[in-house]
């Protein structure tokens, strides 16, 4: 499943609050944003259908209740969807080999990612 750009910016704000947000949170904190105010209850909704959030609760702004959201998977869950639901899905030695060659990656990455590997031989 991808998302639009739109609904990208979204998820970058709900990712970076770490927190249930409602529509009014979502104005309030999406300060690089290329979609209207208007049309984030449109984008809420999509983001539903597709699964990538989840109603949260409910806040009291004022004197009405608005719904709140939250990610139904981190960023990097939803990457890590993405590169798989390819009709042309990568190898997964092929994958980790070309991510542990980019530059990102430091020696502190491997020793994070040799005790991710360790604990996951163990069960």
């Amino acid at each position: 499943m991808e998302l639009t750009k739109s609904e990208m910016e979204i998820m970058d704000v709900f990712w970076a609050a770490n927190i249930p947000l409602s529509r009014s949170d979502l104005l309030e904190h999406g300060e690089e944003k290329t979609w209207k105010d208007g049309s984030v209850h449109i984008l809420l909704n999509r983001l539903l259908r597709k699964g990538m959030i989840q109603e949260a609760g409910f806040v009291r702004r004022n004197k009405t209740y608005g719904r709140t959201f939250a990610p139904t998977m981190t960023r990097e869950e939803y990457f890590v969807s993405t590169i798989f639901s390819h009709r042309h899905k990568p190898e997964p030695d092929g994958l980790f080999t070309a991510l542990l060659n980019r530059p990102e990656v430091t020696a502190e990455t491997l020793e994070r990612l040799q005790s991710l590997l360790d604990q996951h031989r163990q069960g």
